[in-house]
């Protein structure tokens, strides 16, 4: 791939290589188990805060099957703002503790491993200017349309009517739209973790004229598609090249190369740093990617205090939502009437688990954990959950907002969950493409990066604020209690729409 400016990387660091090997999960009797050490991770974090509850996860046999009332009940702990911190911390130590780098050397935990030595230098820079002009004006694609001045206002009023979106949401994309030159992020250099990713920021970014590190994994169709939208884009994007000249690192694979190079790039830049992280994985892998994004962070954080991190928060989690919202969902369950007698018959043969009211429990938890998408994946998620709030808890800027459940293509290869999202809007959810989302999303980056970080941040209350779950929040019902008829109802547009994202 020569379609970039290339440079070799610098001279070699003095001191030694600090540890080099791919990040594992620890061995423990001859095999290296995700299960034993998620569940060990998360009885960790929960040990602060309530032994017990710490002791019922730590005991829990049928993991797949158990994680998510626990994790909720892990939830239902972090409301309080004490607690929420404390989780937070000691869930993070765990993981740093558990997860280990595999060297010729033998195993070393992820804690200060890339704090040992300096790397050297393994990885030259590959650079592309955009050829647009930035973009003057915040521009969101909807259902054929493209949405700006009044019409996106009256969008944003409807879905806080509607219930889609949280009114703080609406609040910080008319803040990005009268503020146009925020979006090319000036004074910033923003690291994007996953730039392939299909509602990362990246393409949006590119077009606002932003100064960005690209990283994703050396896969060539990747590449092509990042080179492209760089290339069509009016920012600046740098990303880390190999010896053979092929781009990208995989930071899992090679976490010690990719820390070099980011914080040598980032030393070379001007901007302030910022690090987001969009990359998925199925499986364990995604447990650790979300550790190596935490290794990478931790250091660079640690010698700029003044360092950004962003993520990208799943509808599909447990979270506390404000009381308004809550309330909103109750009175749409008491307002039922002719579906309240059409739906008595399957909620009695169900034995009460259909059609189950949301928030029945004081602390208003909104549970859209679907099983399904395994444990790995809502271990993973967490990990970036509590990263976000220990920034937050240090004073760092911090960028962390529920996105609305997407059309991707992870969702769409999937059968259940593909047959659920095309039936959600029975009970008042939509499901957004990911046009819709990418723009969104990072404008409500774009919001968070120039506008003060609040203390209320350091809680639960950074993943509630900005929301745009969706309906999932103001749904009448608890998710997991209508997924199935949801799924049934929509499995015929699914099959459709897994032939529209192959």
């Amino acid at each position: 791939m020569d379609s970039f400016a290339r440079t070799a990387p610098s001279a070699p660091a003095s001191g030694r290589d600090a540890a080099r090997g791919p990040l594992r999960f620890p061995e423990s009797g001859g095999r290296r188990s995700t299960t034993a050490t998620t569940r060990a991770i998360l009885a960790d974090a929960a040990r602060p805060a309530d032994p017990a509850l710490a002791a019922r996860i730590a005991a829990c046999e049928s993991w797949r099957r158990g994680y998510a009332p626990l994790l909720r009940a892990l939830t239902t702990l972090a409301a309080e703002p004490g607690n929420a911190r404390a989780i937070a911390r000691a869930g993070l130590e765990s993981m740093r503790e558990r997860l280990v780098l595999e060297t010729d050397e033998g195993d070393v935990p992820l804690a200060g491993a890339l704090g040992a030595g300096a790397a050297a230098p393994r990885l030259g820079s590959g650079e592309i200017r955009g050829t647009a002009a930035p973009a003057q004006r915040l521009e969101v694609p909807y259902r054929g349309r493209t949405l700006h001045g009044e019409a996106l206002r009256e969008q944003l009023e409807l879905w806080v009517d509607t219930g889609i979106v949280e009114p703080s949401f609406a609040d910080a994309i008319g803040l990005v739209a009268q503020h146009p030159e925020w979006l090319s992020l000036p004074g910033r250099t923003m690291a994007v973790i996953g730039a392939g990713s299909e509602i990362g920021p990246f393409g949006a970014l590119c077009a606002w004229g932003a100064d960005l590190l690209a990283i994703d994994v050396p896969d060539g169709a990747v590449w092509s598609r990042v080179q492209e939208i760089a290339r069509g884009g009016a920012g600046r994007v740098r990303m880390p090249v190999a010896p053979d000249g092929d781009a990208g690192v995989d930071v899992v694979a090679d976490l010690a190369a990719a820390h070099e190079w980011l914080a040598r790039s980032l030393a070379e830049s001007e901007g302030k740093p910022v690090l987001g992280m969009y990359a998925y994985a199925d499986g364990g892998a995604h447990v650790l990617l979300s550790g190596a994004f935490d290794a990478l962070a931790t250091p660079i954080a640690e010698a700029e205090p003044a360092t950004a991190v962003a993520y990208l928060a799943t509808p599909t989690d447990a979270y506390v939502v404000p009381g308004a919202t809550a309330e909103r969902a109750r009175a749409a369950y008491d307002a039922r009437r002719a579906r309240k007698l059409a739906q008595a018959p399957l909620k009695l043969l169900s034995g009460g688990r259909l059609y189950r009211p949301a928030y029945a429990e004081p602390v208003p938890i909104a549970d859209a954990l679907i099983e399904q998408q395994g444990p790995n994946y809502a271990i993973a998620k967490r990990l970036q959950r509590w990263r976000g709030i220990c920034a937050a808890a240090d004073g760092r800027p911090v960028s962390f907002n529920v996105a609305p459940a997407t059309w991707t293509r992870s969702v769409t290869k999937n059968r259940v969950l593909a047959a659920a999202y095309a039936g959600a809007w029975h009970f008042g959810i939509e499901i957004f493409e990911p046009a819709t989302t990418r723009v969104l999303m990072a404008a409500l980056l774009v919001h968070d990066l120039n506008t003060e970080p609040r203390d209320e941040h350091a809680t639960e209350q950074l993943f509630s604020d900005g929301a745009a779950h969706g309906g999932l929040w103001t749904a009448a019902y608890e998710l997991r209690s209508g997924l199935g008829l949801a799924a049934l109802a929509g499995l015929p547009a699914s099959v459709i729409k897994g032939r529209e994202h192959p």
